[in-house]
């Protein structure tokens, strides 16, 4: 099993700070632009990387997201065009961990155990699929028993209103990290969370749960800091970052700047 999350944790922890993860879709709006834009946050202070793979049909994703992924597959995006961005990342960043986001649809349509080897094979160190519910991983343990053979983790998703017998279930399903919603509903949206976020962190760590990133809702440096002060080893970051790409098109240069200010910004946040 691949252990760069786990690295980057322990690194983090010994500097006292937290990990700053942006979220971008592969392909948008291409191969190449993608590329530098993973490579600009990479050298701007970006520690992970969340990286979805365009979907029609981007049923957790708000507007801004889900423009994204509109704009890469009118851009010809596929999982496997996807793939290949990754591969060339993954040679000048050999270290950086990456997971990535995509809908249950991509992965059954290759096939489970396909999808798994050939993401890991690419340069993914997890996987996540946030309709792929706990209770379908029970039931079918072929999912589990796919990225294990794959060396990849999966990664699973605490909502904000789980209880705390559903927590502690998702605790023990999750590699590599674990997702905490810090909002109900879809990402950029600003729904308050139904369980204290506090209360949740303290469960995944009673549980030795892997370091728990707080997505959805976060954007601004205060956002960073709020959420390393509650407890998370660190924030993901999408709609934000997703924005300056698609308000930055026109010149890709000004762009990839905004990336790095803002990257930089952020991740200076992190530093405790």
């Amino acid at each position: 099993m691949t252990d760069r999350f786990s690295r980057l944790f322990a690194a983090l922890q010994h500097k006292n700070e937290g990990a700053f993860v942006p979220f971008v879709n592969l392909c948008d709006p291409d191969e190449d632009t993608s590329l530098a834009v993973l490579n600009t946050l990479a050298e701007s202070g970006a520690d992970a990387f969340e990286l979805g793979i365009p979907f029609s049909d981007p049923s957790a994703d708000g507007p801004v997201i889900e423009l994204s992924a509109q704009r890469a597959l009118s851009g010809g995006a596929t999982p496997e065009r996807c793939l290949s961005v990754l591969r060339r990342f993954r040679e000048a960043h050999p270290d950086v961990p990456v997971s990535l986001m995509l809908y249950i649809n991509l992965v059954y349509a290759p096939g489970i155990e396909k999808f798994l080897a050939e993401a890991a094979a690419a340069g993914a160190d997890a996987v996540l699929i946030p309709d792929l519910p706990a209770s379908m991983r029970a039931a079918e343990p072929r999912w589990d028993d796919a990225a294990r053979a794959a060396g990849i983790h999966l990664v699973a998703i605490v909502p904000p209103n789980a209880s705390d017998d559903a927590v502690r279930t998702i605790a023990g399903l999750t590699g590599g990290y674990t997702y905490l919603l810090s909002r109900a509903g879809i990402t950029g949206t600003d729904r308050a969370s139904g369980t204290p976020v506090h209360r949740i962190l303290e469960i995944l760590e009673e549980e030795h749960a892997p370091a728990p990133l707080l997505g959805f809702g976060v954007s601004k440096p205060e956002h960073v800091r709020a959420a390393l002060e509650a407890g998370a080893a660190g924030v993901i970051v999408g709609s934000a970052i997703v924005r300056l790409i698609s308000d930055g098109l026109s010149c890709r240069d000004a762009m990839l700047a905004d990336l790095s200010r803002y990257a930089a910004a952020m991740k200076a946040a992190c530093r405790r």
